[in-house]
């Protein structure tokens, strides 16, 4: 045996189970986000010439506003800012509780005991089992939905049950259907809203419910939001921490990512509950050492400034309007929604005189592939693709040439729905 044989089966053999143990790296299964990398890369060899209209990027579009850059640049000249930052600055966390009150009319946060700043919400989601995950408790999670806290529940040894998000229930979760055993043996329960991928907001009055139907069980409530501020025609940004009783169960994550073109800055931060808030504060500290300073003043300058997450909404708005008036023309039944950047629509059965769809990632690969138009799908609660309105545009002009393009791509078929 050559020593790099030896040493490949060495190294094979001591992978955990929770990845794959031995058979790590041998499953030849192609995962979803896969297949829309290779059907891209395909479409831009197959059609050099044509523009790869990219609707799936779940990403703003642009830059962060020349404010909160220019507010790092100085930052990050300081000798002062130069070290560790641990579980954060208190000049972030004023600003953060400021930013709850004023966006969304929370009140009563205590910026030291009740909020800590993360680098992004994906590590908080991911570091949140840690907390509370024994093997065999359960993480009850909402499908088609964002995977990270079931993904490390189950690394944990936790179990994940699923509820679907259905459009007769306004893609909401009917936390009525959950079985009562599951209830029970539960330990967290995680929402997110407005919702990736289905755009749906959630109420006051469902919120209330979560709070009361947590009680009820002692369940964690993890509400994930990094699209709260992120609302339209009317509709005013919604804090599950607004609701009576729900710091008592639980804990909403916030980021700067969406609201304000900050997706590679990596800042967010976790507020509520003040004993989930320190467990999490004691698993992060042994995770990791803190977001730059620099980056913690330069975000903690954009929370008091959400005028600048207002007109970037007020560029998705425009850009979901023309995207539901040109969706609708060509027959699907799109409806535009209150907040995210997101918009969720059911996949057709097929084509008139070409091929039909099984399933949305069917549909999805015909749209990459035949009209340069990339989406993500999901079959999880039936065939829905998810188009995001960040797609690359400079500008009113810009955008409407882009949906333009997409109708005229589409209009050249039929599509059948029923």
């Amino acid at each position: 045996m050559s020593i790099e044989l030896y040493q490949e089966t060495y190294i094979q053999r001591q992978f955990a189970d929770r990845i794959g143990g031995a058979n790590y790296g041998k499953d030849t299964a192609i995962y979803k986000f896969e297949k829309i990398k290779r059907a891209k890369a395909a479409a831009k060899r197959d059609f050099p010439n044509v523009e790869l209209i990219d609707m799936g990027v779940g990403e703003p579009d642009e830059m962060a506003d020349p404010g909160i850059v220019a507010k790092l640049a100085e930052e990050a000249a300081k000798p002062e800012n130069r070290g560790y930052a641990d579980n954060g600055i208190a000049e972030f966390k004023s600003a953060a509780a400021l930013y709850l009150q004023e966006v969304f009319g929370v009140t009563g946060i205590d910026p030291e005991m009740e909020i800590v700043h993360s680098i992004g919400s994906k590590p908080a989601l991911a570091m949140l089992p840690s907390c509370f995950i024994n093997p065999g408790d359960i993480t009850i999670m909402t499908v088609p939905g964002y995977p990270i806290l079931g993904t490390h529940t189950k690394y944990l040894g936790g179990e994940v049950y699923t509820v679907p998000l259905t459009e007769e229930n306004h893609f909401l979760p009917d936390l009525a259907s959950i079985p009562e055993e599951i209830a029970r043996k539960a330990k967290l329960l995680y929402l997110n809203y407005p919702n990736n991928p289905t755009g749906a907001s959630a109420t006051a009055e469902f919120f209330a419910e979560v709070v009361e139907w947590a009680r009820k069980f002692n369940v964690v409530v993890v509400h994930d939001a990094p699209y709260a501020a992120l609302t339209y025609d009317g509709l005013k940004p919604l804090s599950f921490l607004s609701i009576p009783g729900a710091k008592d169960v639980g804990v909403e994550l916030h980021s700067l990512s969406k609201s304000y073109n900050m997706t590679g800055w990596r800042i967010g931060f976790v507020a509520g509950n003040p004993l989930i808030v320190k467990a999490f504060s004691d698993v992060k500290d042994n995770n990791d050492s803190g977001q730059f300073i620099a980056i913690q003043k330069a975000a903690a300058y954009g929370l008091a400034h959400p005028e600048i997450t207002e007109r970037i909404a007020e560029k998705y708005s425009r850009r979901h309007n023309l995207l539901v008036a040109a969706l609708n023309e060509l027959g699907f039944k799109a409806k535009k929604p209150k907040g995210s950047f997101f918009l969720y629509v059911a996949a057709p059965k097929g084509v008139e005189g070409g091929p039909s769809f099984a399933t949305a990632e069917d549909f999805a690969q015909y749209l990459i592939r035949e009209k340069l138009i990339s989406t993500v799908p999901w079959d999880d609660a039936g065939p829905y693709v998810r188009f995001s309105v960040t797609f690359a545009a400079s500008g009113a002009a810009e955008e409407e040439r882009v949906i333009s393009e997409i109708k005229r791509r589409l209009g050249d078929v039929k599509f059948i729905f029923e």
